[in-house]
């Protein structure tokens, strides 16, 4: 079985609601990294040197590969990354090897044979 490495990036508000929707698009866990911050394209808005920008929160996802696009893009729907600049960003990355994901594979060889 081959996993792929979701990472995504997503305003503190959204984190439940982005990892809740995973879970139901097939992911079977994630890991949390609290009080990220990033600057896009635009530079963010300033108060009288206080930064006025939301909380970020860094989430970490690794599942099975023939479920992550089907994820990633559950994801994106979610957190509205799409609708408008600074919602946040999603990616994947190839997962060479992992341990610690025995339990995972069982869990996952009856839906990926279905999704298959």
């Amino acid at each position: 079985m081959h996993f792929k490495l979701l990472v995504v990036f997503v305003e503190d508000s959204k984190t439940d609601k982005v990892m809740k929707a995973a879970r139901e698009a097939g992911a079977t866990g994630a890991t949390v990294i609290n009080n990220a911050r990033g600057e896009g394209v635009n530079k963010t808005k300033t108060f009288f040197g206080l930064t006025l920008e939301t909380q970020r929160d860094v989430v970490l996802f690794i599942v099975e590969e023939h479920l992550s696009r089907k994820i990633l893009e559950t994801i994106s729907a979610v957190a509205g990354f799409d609708e408008e600049p600074g919602q946040g960003i999603a990616i994947q990355l190839d997962v060479e090897d992992a341990v610690g994901v025995a339990h995972q594979i069982e869990t996952l060889t009856n839906v990926v044979e279905e999704e298959i």
